[in-house]
């Protein structure tokens, strides 16, 4: 549950209202809420989905030269193992610490506008630095377990469940034709 001077804002569910908050360094506000993610955020083969609760648990202090925030948002994950394609469902906790320099402050002066976030119009927007924080903790390739064979590069089957006994006889494409000339071993 919000305390005030911690509403979300009307553009993002990650767009936080400060204006209660204040400017006197020391002022802090806590948010606990669960908002919908505004988008997907993460690599190709998994992240978090559009729309998945993500549960947030802030503290918002005011400091000299802005908003510090600082907590944790954490949020379910879905994709697929990169090597069997089967499902992969986890939970994912991020903590974040992030600064929001006031506008005119001697950090946004100094500071390149990607360094770090900005408050605008009273509020400050924790979507990118959720974002940045997803990208950098999911893994690029996730597997299902640490030791996943695969899939069977001949039939595409997921060589977990295919048995011990799986294989595929190969004839080298050199001595395919000879094969061909074979009598069928049922005449023998």
């Amino acid at each position: 549950m919000a305390k005030p001077g911690a509403q979300r804002g009307p553009r993002s569910p990650l767009v936080i209202d400060i204006a209660r908050l204040g400017r006197r360094p020391g002022s802090m506000n806590t948010l606990q809420e669960t908002v919908p993610a505004p988008r997907r955020m993460g690599v190709e083969v998994i992240g978090i989905a559009e729309g998945a609760p993500l549960e947030l648990d802030l503290t918002l202090q005011s400091v000299s030269e802005g908003v510090l925030v600082t907590g944790t948002v954490s949020a379910p994950t879905e994709g697929e193992c990169s090597r069997c394609l089967t499902p992969i469902e986890s939970d994912l906790e991020i903590d974040i610490t992030e600064l929001f320099a006031y506008p005119g402050s001697e950090t946004a002066a100094t500071t390149e506008d990607d360094e770090v976030g900005h408050v605008v119009d009273d509020t400050i927007d924790l979507e990118q630095t959720i974002v940045d924080a997803v990208g950098l903790l999911l893994p690029f390739s996730p597997l299902c377990t640490e030791d996943c064979p695969g899939l069977c590069p001949d039939c595409g089957t997921p060589l977990a469940t295919a048995g011990a006994d799986h294989h595929h006889d190969k004839i080298d494409p050199r001595w395919a034709k000879l094969a061909s000339m074979r009598p069928p071993e049922d005449a023998e």
